[in-house]
Order: C-alpha cells, then sequence, then structure tokens
C-alpha cells in the first residue's frame, strides 16, 4: 500500500485540517500518517482559537514517520508560525520526500487568520522550495506574489510569478471567483487549465485542503502531476456536490462520497 503523510494543523471538527487529510488520503486507498503542527479549536461557524506545537515536537512527530514508515508523498498545510516554518523546512531538508505538495493555508473559512501574515516571507524563502506542487487559492496567491488577481491572465502571472520564486509547479485555485470554478496550472513549462461548475452551496468546509491531500494521494499512487490535478479535482468536486449539512456554518465536504453518497 502507498503511503502519505501530512504536516498539518488539526481541526477538530473534523472537516479541514489533518482530518480531512486522511480521510481523503483513506478515500484514495492510500495509508496516511499526520504530524500536528497546531491543534485548532473549530467549527463550520469559528475558529476559537490554536495553539502551536513546540518545534522539536513538529520534527520528532516527522522523524518518527520518515524514519520507519517512509511516505510516497507528503502534503503540508496549516503553518502558523516562522518557528514553524522553520521546523518543518529543517525536517523536509533532512529526509528529502520525493513529492511534496503544500497547501498555504492563510485563512479559515469563516475569514480567521491561521498564518502570521509577518511569516509570509519565511514560508517562501524557507519552506516553498521544498514544494512539488504549490496550491494557494487567489487570496493566498496574492499574498505571496504580491500580485491583484482579477482575470485568468492574472492567474496565469501569479502562478509564474510564485514558480519563479520557488522552482516548484502551482495551481492557482479559482474558487474564490465568479462563474466556473477554475483552477490554473504552470509547471514551470505549460499552462493548463482545469473548470468544473460552480456547485450552489455553503458547505465548503476544508475543500482547499481536501483537494491538496487527494493531488498528494494520487502523486503517491503514482501519477503524473497534471492526471493527478485531474483526477482530485473530479474527487473534490463530487465531494463538494455531495457536501454534508452539518453544523450552523460552512458543513464539510463529503470525503467518502464514493462508498456511501449522500441522498
Amino acid at each position: 500500500m502507498k503511503t502519505a503523510l501530512t504536516i498539518a494543523g488539526s481541526d477538530c471538527s473534523g472537516g479541514a485540517g489533518i482530518q480531512a487529510d486522511l480521510k481523503t488520503f483513506s478515500a484514495h486507498g492510500v495509508f496516511g500518517m499526520s504530524a500536528i503542527t497546531s491543534v485548532v479549536a473549530e467549527n463550520t461557524v469559528r475558529v476559537i482559537c490554536y495553539q502551536d506545537m513546540t518545534p522539536e515536537v513538529i520534527q520528532e512527530q516527522i522523524t518518527a514517520v520518515c524514519e520507519d514508515i517512509f511516505p510516497d508523498a507528503v502534503k503540508i498545510g496549516m503553518l502558523s508560525c516562522r518557528e514553524t516554518m522553520e521546523a518543518v523546512a529543517t525536517s523536509l531538508k533532512r529526509w528529502q520526500p520525493k513529492q511534496v505538495v503544500l497547501d498555504p493555508v492563510m485563512y479559515a473559512k469563516n475569514g480567521s487568520a491561521l498564518m502570521d501574515p509577518e511569516a509570509i516571507d519565511t514560508l517562501i524563502q524557507k519552506v516553498l522550495p521544498y514544494a512539488t506542487l504549490i496550491t494557494p487559492n487567489i487570496p493566498e496567491a496574492e499574498k505571496i506574489a504580491e500580485m491583484k488577481i482579477e482575470s485568468l491572465a492574472d492567474m496565469e502571472a501569479v502562478a509564474r510569478k510564485i514558480y519563479q520564486t520557488s522552482g516548484a509547479a502551482v495551481l492557482v485555485k479559482g474558487g474564490h471567483k465568479v462563474g466556473d470554478a477554475t483552477d490554473l496550472l504552470f509547471d514551470g513549462q505549460n499552462v493548463s487549465q482545469y473548470s468544473a461548475p460552480r456547485i450552489d452551496t455553503k458547505n465548503t468546509h476544508g475543500t482547499g485542503c481536501t483537494l491538496s491531500s487527494a493531488i498528494c494521494a494520487q502523486l503517491a499512487l503514482g501519477k503524473d502531476l497534471s492526471e493527478a490535478v485531474v483526477a482530485a479535482k473530479e474527487y473534490i468536486t463530487k465531494a463538494i456536490e455531495q457536501a454534508l449539512p452539518l453544523g450552523h456554518g460552512h458543513g464539510p465536504t463529503h470525503h467518502f462520497w464514493a462508498f456511501y453518497p449522500n441522498d
């Protein structure tokens, strides 16, 4: 069985973060492992608070996994501060995983900040260069590239700028725009667009975590980057179509739609 490691924050309500990543890995038939960077008290309505793990605990979790069950692919999510980013970068340098999907989580679905804005330079300089693929949404891509996105041409320009900085392929997610949900991938040579009809639902908690972990799982299974993105896009579209109306805010996507549809 193929394996994947998620390095991210937890979501006690189960819709995002580590919990969403592990569910997504399982849905793809991949054995999931985790290194928790932050414990987040959140639900579908709000983020109450979070507590960062110490750099030592973060690194030792990654060591415990990599020295015993080396992952075929790694997904990175919430890195809230400089110390966390530096700890993860040190571990990536030590263990050199082949496939790394980095989702630069800056905000929760309700808009609550999950990354210190002053740490963005550390993310760019110390973590992004270890990534195979970076998957920012439009607000995150704008922050990283310091450019405004108002069109597909802008998405491409931002993706190219982030690639020049990091050397990693970039998938700019278009879910924050109106019209069809179009994501744009720049792999250093080619530009590809992946579109799906926009689904009329408020239940989109954890969509970014789920998409990035689905790509990670597909890479672990041996797909090339374009194939992995296509398959993950199809998976997240179905998960949103059958999203679960749980809680009083943005409900979670349905990670196991293929096994028990939400009728």
